[in-house]
């Protein structure tokens, strides 16, 4: 997200409240852009643990949500490197374990070395 200066410091005092509430609105925009993008990840991360963990896709949330929760790490962060794992076989070692062992309380899983070729 970027950071605006705030408005109205060189403005007459009648522009102020108009400047302040714009830039209001384009912080409120910048957010929800961020939501959107972040959102967009983690229904891709549950999207590949549906596949390669042979989960629901409710069942999939819950184990991302779990797996963020154990490793103390941003939910939207551990969706990326699901993601990035899905893209390329990179997944660090310790949320490899932590999701098998999240995924086998939902049923034994064995996740691939590397995603399926494309």
């Amino acid at each position: 997200m970027t950071s605006r200066a705030r408005p109205g410091e060189h403005m007459p005092d009648a522009a102020a409240p108009e400047a302040e509430r714009i830039f209001q609105l384009e912080e409120e925009v910048d957010q929800l852009k961020e939501a959107v993008t972040s959102h967009a990840v983690v229904d891709q991360a549950i999207g590949i643990l549906v596949a390669l963990g042979h989960v629901t896709p409710h069942q999939g949330w819950t184990v991302l949500r779990e797996v963020s929760q154990h490793a103390n790490i941003k939910l939207r962060n551990v969706a990326e490197m699901i993601v990035i794992w899905g893209c390329d076989g990179d997944l660090p070692e310790y949320i490899r374990v932590l999701l098998e062992d999240t995924l086998d309380r939902y049923g034994p899983t064995r996740l691939p070395e590397n995603p399926p070729p494309r």
